[in-house]
């Protein structure tokens, strides 16, 4: 409690929690810009409060999010961690992984996970989202942490009973569905070539993995865009004003992509 982290602007650690860093750690946070999300060395070090100052909260923990949601799944490579990673041990902060889509991070730049895991002090991996499993998301971190973690949870309410079938599920994501996430990224670098033959999209964001985000013209309405595409079958979300986030997955195949594309041009907006 008391202390500051430092992250990303648009972490979902900070954007989508509920606002969990302040109602249940108590933390302030110091929001970085970032390009395309990815924090750098100076950023780090140019942002850490002076620890004789009592009037600023305590700078005490670097949190990265790999892949970045808000910024269509851009990832760091591993000589970024690890700059990071230096700078802030440098300065006896600790690092934290938002690793939701690490996978995919890693399918993309072929880095070896366990070159990851040491630059690091806690990583959470979502195993439901790319890896298909259908729930579950997991924490990396020493001995000492997980007994800290584990106490933290059952506080929270977290405590899970008859998991065995959950985490079976999950064992079967890790040791099938990593090496096929490739193809999650081909069918969405497929999706994005499509889009942008179209009036209707004014910008798109460059697509790293399987994250699809682009703004609409601004004479198009959001909601009525959406329900128009969805009545041809295909569902996507409103992720900014005017913007739209598409995701490919474990469930999306050749098929569909033909299905989406061909919906595309049936579209009267």
């Amino acid at each position: 409690p008391f202390d500051e982290i430092i992250c990303y602007r648009g972490a979902h650690i900070y954007r989508y929690e509920g606002g969990g860093l302040a109602g249940n750690s108590q933390l302030s946070v110091r929001l970085i810009d970032g390009e395309r999300g990815r924090l750098t060395p100076e950023d780090v070090l140019a942002n850490i409060n002076n620890p004789a100052d009592p009037h600023q909260p305590g700078t005490s923990l670097v949190a990265l999010e790999n892949t970045v949601v808000r910024e269509a799944g851009a990832f760091y490579s591993l000589n970024q961690i690890e700059a990071v990673s230096k700078a802030a041990r440098s300065r006896g902060l600790k690092m934290h992984l938002d690793g939701a889509r690490i996978f995919n991070a890693l399918a993309s730049t072929g880095d070896n996970p366990n070159s990851v895991g040491p630059l690091f002090d806690t990583i959470s991996v979502c195993l439901s989202k790319g890896l298909g499993a259908p729930v579950g998301s997991v924490i990396l971190c020493s001995r000492e942490n997980e007994r800290l973690a584990r106490r933290r949870r059952k506080s929270l309410g977290g405590g899970m009973r008859q998991a065995g079938f959950l985490a079976a599920a999950g064992v079967y994501a890790l040791e099938n569905h990593i090496d096929r996430l490739k193809e999650d990224h081909r069918r969405a670098r497929a999706l994005a070539e499509s889009l942008k033959k179209f009036s209707w999209v004014s910008d798109l964001m460059p697509v790293d993995t399987n994250i699809i985000i682009f703004d609409l013209d601004h004479r198009i309405e959001p909601g009525q865009f959406l329900l128009a595409l969805a009545d041809l079958g295909v569902r996507a979300v409103q992720f900014g004003p005017h913007q739209v986030r598409m995701v490919t997955h474990l469930d999306f195949n050749d098929d569909h992509l033909t299905f989406a594309t061909q919906a595309f041009h049936k579209l009267r907006i």
